[in-house]
């Protein structure tokens, strides 16, 4: 089953972003055997929150609250120690991403270099090394091919497919596809209803064989 044009907007993406993506999800989801309605909808639906409906591709790093700040980065805490971070997104992404995911420490610079970036907001030198390896993008080597339209999409998708979220999908355990996409369970209700939309679209309209 082939994504069209008019399944995709009727999934919540605006036309344009929708145009300007669908031959790189058409590519993706053949690549990585995301082909059945619950694959494409729960990828679509996951991704979408991930990105605002795939128009963010790189992560947001700008805070000015510091008690948010605490609440979401462990090293960043207590409060006090956060304020510092306040409107300073390199800082605060070189601090609080170091020495994990395959960073090195704060020193080097990997925690703003390897910043969240794509469709499912890939985050870490480790996790850009691997998704290289499995895609045959340079995405350490350049990672801001990451944020691009196709890198953007195959990552995410490699991602995807590399993490088994596909059987949880067939199975429509989208709890379980959260999990795998971000532990905490951040914004899951919202998942849960971008993928649910989704599937309605795929479901309804015709699709290309």
């Amino acid at each position: 089953m082939t994504i069209t044009l008019a399944q995709l907007i009727a999934t919540g993406i605006t036309p344009a972003v929708a145009r300007a993506f669908l031959p790189h999800l058409a590519a993706a989801f053949e690549r990585f055997d995301i082909g059945t309605p619950r694959r494409m909808a729960a990828f679509i639906g996951q991704c979408g929150h991930e990105s605002s409906a795939f128009t963010r591709l790189e992560e947001n790093l700008y805070y000015t609250d510091p008690v948010r700040i605490a609440k979401m980065f462990k090293a960043l805490r207590p409060v006090e120690k956060a304020r510092a971070f306040v409107g300073q997104p390199k800082a605060m992404a070189n601090v609080a991403y170091a020495s994990r995911n395959g960073n090195g420490g704060v020193e080097t610079g990997d925690g703003w270099t390897y910043r969240g970036r794509g469709l499912i907001q890939i985050t870490g030198r480790g996790n850009y090394r691997r998704a290289a390896a499995g895609t045959g993008l340079p995405c350490e080597a350049q990672p801001d091919i990451v944020a691009e339209h196709a890198g953007a999409t195959l990552t995410g998708a490699w991602y995807w497919f590399a993490n088994g979220l596909n059987t949880h999908a067939d199975g429509w355990n989208l709890e379980a596809v959260t999990r795998g996409i971000n532990p905490e369970m951040v914004g899951h209700a919202d998942r849960v209803e971008r993928c649910n939309r989704a599937l309605d679209a795929l479901l309804s309209m015709p699709a290309t064989a």
